[in-house]
Order: C-alpha cells, then structure tokens, then sequence
C-alpha cells in the first residue's frame, strides 16, 4: 500500500523520469514557458524551483548543483545571470500553470508552465490596479477638500450676520429719541388740564 506517498512516477521508470524533467526543466528556463500536461507541469514545478532559489547565490558550488540536475551549460548561464536578478526579491512561487483545456486523442488535461516575472500581461494589469487604488485616495483627497470649502463657506456666512446687528443698533438709538419727543406732549396735555381747573375755580370767586 502507498499510504502517504504523493510522488506521481508519470508512468515512467526513474532514469527516464529524471531525464526527461532535466530537459523540460532547461527547455522552461531558455524560453520562459512550456507547453505540456498539468500532471507533468506540477512535477516539474516541484523540481525547477529549488534550482532557482540555488541561483539566488552565484557560487561555483551552486553552479555546480544547479548543472548536475539540469546537464545544460546555456540553462545553467540563463539562469544565473538572468533569472536570478529577477526573482531576487521574490520568496518562492517562480512558476505559474495556466491550464488550457484537454488534449484531442487522450482527453488529457494540458496547461502552459511559465516562469512568474517573465509574464508582461499580468504584470501590467498589476500595475493598472496599482494605479487605481491611488485614484480612490485622490477621491479621498477630494471629499476633505470639498469640506475644507464647506467648512470656508460657513466662515464666510458668518460675517454677513455681524452687519445685521449694526443695523439693529441705531433702530434702538430712533425709539428713543421719539420717547423723548412723546414725553413733552404728555407734560402739555397735563398743563391743558390744569389750565382748565383754574377758570372754573376763579367764576366762584
């Protein structure tokens, strides 16, 4: 029984096995992508990407390893020398399987193997995102300064109501000069009063 054994042996004895991930693995890094089968495709990612975090440290130890697996000098000299310098900063995942449909004859699931940073489709359509989210802080930036000019607006309403009370003011300084001017009528109505009085008093005399 094969309990826990997720090694998929391709239909193929070992020797056959190695040698021929060994030339797909040196066919992916000359041309970046290869077509084949998705069971041949999660093979060779499980044996390519070790190869490129070696490359990472250009020594002649890992030149050597590196060569062992591959036995291809121009794959070696590719992946050392450029493919290093792109996925430097990249911590795993070098690979990406694009799966295309099944194959005419066997019904075999097919699928493109390509090397991530060699994609410049995905790349820029990741750049495009990039740039949208900066749209919406512009936005962003755009509603606080509408209430910047919202906030200005209501500073410069507040003035308008200052004058209203200076015109209050001198309303008050009328009313009471016109008191003042009621108030000597009230004293002649009060002598026309009196005047009276005193001829009714002056016939009984």
């Amino acid at each position: 029984m094969r309990h826990q054994k997720k090694f998929n042996h391709l239909g193929r004895k070992s020797a056959h096995r190695k040698a021929m991930l060994s030339n797909m693995a040196a066919s992916l890094i000359i041309h970046k992508r290869i077509h084949t089968t998705v069971a041949k495709a999660k093979a060779l990612r499980v044996y390519v990407e070790p190869l490129i975090t070696k490359s990472k440290e250009d020594t002649t130890h890992s030149r050597r390893t590196v060569f062992s697996y591959l036995q291809s000098k121009e794959a070696v000299t590719e992946l050392f020398r450029e493919i290093s310098k792109k996925v430097m900063d990249r911590p795993g995942g070098y690979t990406r399987i694009l799966k295309t449909g099944n194959r005419f004859g066997d019904n075999a699931e097919m699928c493109l193997i390509e090397l991530v940073d060699y994609n410049e489709a995905m790349l820029s359509v990741k750049d495009d995102s990039k740039t949208k989210s900066t749209r919406r802080k512009r936005a962003g930036a755009k509603k606080k300064e509408g209430d910047d000019a919202g906030v200005k607006a209501a500073e410069t309403a507040k003035p308008t109501k200052e004058p209203k009370k200076v015109e209050e003011e001198p309303k008050k300084e009328e009313e009471e000069p016109k008191k003042a001017v009621e108030e000597p009528k009230a004293e002649v109505a009060e002598e026309a009063e009196v005047a009276p009085d005193a001829s009714e008093e002056t016939p009984a005399a």
